[in-house]
């Protein structure tokens, strides 16, 4: 509980904090004022400072000094805030809190009227320590580490209330009180929050995932503690800004540890043989290929301004290893290969295992992309389009594994608590990378293929089509070759489903790409299983091969 006083001792206006109840007896009153007094040792500029810690009659108080500052909730009233004015302001606080968490303490009843926001636009959270700890017998004991883990978790719950109040100027299910409303939410009630569409100002979609899932219904996709909330909105605003947000993160890294790792014993496999005849160009580009780091390396080399400007390329990128081969030499091969960082780079052996199986992924969507591209499209351009469309997952597993995991936590379903039930769905790739990281595996991919020197044309067409929208048309070359990849990618997508909802699947693949692509849905099952369609014989052709006889 919030008031504004003033103290006649010295005619000083302040902010006086109080519990919403009185401790139940004078040893519950010492724990809560020592509890208060570590509290206010806590120093970060994103938490006020304490003035005073007190008791009057039973009851304990904290004053604060506002100064020149406003809650962030006058600044709002019914208009919302912007999220450019929003964000960076709101984030001040919420270094705070996590700095507080980490220190061991908690808030436990974060309101809007608890930010508070200077005349510079600096925000302080007021109210560390105040709240008692709730005396319920569910609940762990008081000072356990679990009960502060559950604390923290629900001021992070708060935190998202409050940030979703100030977007949209409305309380969240238009009760004021941030306690209540989460009462009334899963797990402890049924009512979903959610931004609505209906805003007073935009909302970048990002945004809006990282908001969302902050007061997401399955507590299992909500943020686990105020620093992963605070790295997806330092993502977020460094993205929308151009600051040094995961891009600029990503090219540090990318400097350190290379785009990706050689595969184990493929760069090598590539440096000897590009010593050896010029005549087997052929070979070596099928062993490049099978090493997804070395076959990016070399892309990148050839499409640098440097290479590009020496060796005359023309204007378009190049998208081919047996031209990049061609432009480079054996020896450049032989250079690329030996700059790549072993395998597995910085990554430990799990995460190393998460990006082998991503690497296997890959391929096998390139392979299916080459089965079930059209006649007379290159087989190998539209491989490395099909990898290409991977260059965002596979950077994040690599550079940034931990959120890769993250990613595919929140992509997954959570099963039905009650037979009959569906289960509850997961996140989209797209939402969960924006929750997780402030920015989508896309923009990622697009960031590092424009380094590389990739020009517009290719940056479209490592582009995979939204999911779900109609795909009724190719009307030029370069779109059939980003359908075939996408189309591939989709089939492996569909191959990690559970066997109940594999078939349905590859009955949309087939569906969505059979007008522009001219696939069947037997040909798209053949290449799910592994099995190139041309390999097959249909029914028709082994009864006209053979007389006609059954």
């Amino acid at each position: 509980m919030m008031w504004a006083v003033s103290d006649p001792r010295n005619q000083q206006d302040l902010v006086l904090a109080m519990p919403r109840q009185k401790p139940a007896d004078a040893p519950a009153l010492t724990l809560w004022q020592q509890a208060a007094r570590k509290s206010a040792r806590i120093d970060h500029p994103g938490l006020a400072h304490a003035v005073e810690v007190g008791e009057v009659e039973g009851w304990p108080y904290v004053t604060y000094d506002p100064g020149s500052s406003s809650t962030m909730g006058e600044l709002t009233g019914s208009k919302g805030m912007s999220a450019a004015e929003l964000v960076p302001r709101a984030l001040q606080a919420l270094q705070g809190l996590a700095f507080a968490h980490e220190a061991g303490v908690a808030h436990g009843d974060l309101q809007t009227s608890m930010l508070l926001v200077s005349e510079s636009g600096a925000c302080r959270l007021l109210g560390l320590g105040v709240a008692l700890a709730a005396q319920d017998p569910r609940l762990p004991p008081s000072g356990s580490l679990q009960l502060h883990r559950l604390t923290a978790e629900r001021d992070v719950l708060a935190f998202g209330l409050v940030m979703h109040q100030l977007l949209s100027g409305q309380p969240a299910l238009e009760e004021p009180d941030v306690g209540r409303v989460i009462g009334r939410m899963p797990p402890l009630g049924r009512e979903p929050v959610r931004l609505p569409w209906s805003m007073p100002h935009p909302v970048p979609e990002a945004l809006r995932a990282i908001i969302n899932r902050a007061t997401d219904r399955q507590e299992r996709q909500r943020y686990r503690n105020a620093r992963t909330l605070v790295h997806a909105l330092e993502g977020w605003l460094s993205s929308e800004g151009g600051g040094a947000g995961p891009l600029a993160q990503l090219q540090d890294r990318i400097r350190a540890a290379g785009v990706l790792p050689a595969v184990p014993g493929g760069a090598s496999r590539a440096a000897r043989l590009a010593m050896m005849e010029r005549e087997r160009t052929i070979e070596l580009a099928e062993i490049v290929l099978q090493d997804t780091a070395l076959t990016f390396e070399l892309l990148r080399t050839v499409n640098s301004s440097q290479v590009r400007g020496v060796l005359g390329s023309g204007s378009g990128p190049v998208l081919t290893i047996r031209r990049t081969i061609a432009m480079i030499g054996l020896d450049g091969v032989r250079q690329a290969a030996l700059s790549l960082r072993a395998w597995p780079g910085p990554l430990d052996d799990s995460q190393a295992a998460e990006l082998e199986r991503l690497f296997d992924r890959v391929r096998r969507a390139g392979r299916i992309a080459q089965w079930l591209r059209p006649a007379g499209y290159d087989a190998e351009v539209v491989y490395l389009l099909a990898l290409l469309q991977n260059l965002g997952r596979l950077i994040v597993q690599y550079h940034f594994p931990d959120e890769s995991a993250q990613i595919r936590r929140l992509m997954q379903p959570e099963p039905a608590t009650k037979a009959g039930e569906p289960d509850e769905p997961g996140m989209s790739e797209q939402a969960a990378s924006y929750a997780v990281l402030g920015i989508d595996l896309e923009a990622i991919a697009a960031g590092v293929a424009r380094q590389w020197g990739l020009d517009d044309a290719v940056m479209h067409m490592i582009r995979r089509p939204a999911p779900g929208a109609p795909v009724r048309s190719a009307d030029t070359d370069d779109e059939v070759l980003r359908l075939s990849a996408a189309c591939a990618n989709e089939v492996v997508d569909a191959q990690a489903l559970p066997p109940a909802q594999m078939l349905a699947a590859l009955q949309r693949v087939a569906q969505r790409y059979a007008r522009v692509l001219g696939v069947t849905l037997r040909e798209v099952q053949l290449a799910a299983q592994g099995i190139e369609p041309s390999s097959v014989q249909t029914e028709g052709e082994r009864s006209t091969q053979f007389g006609g006889l059954q």
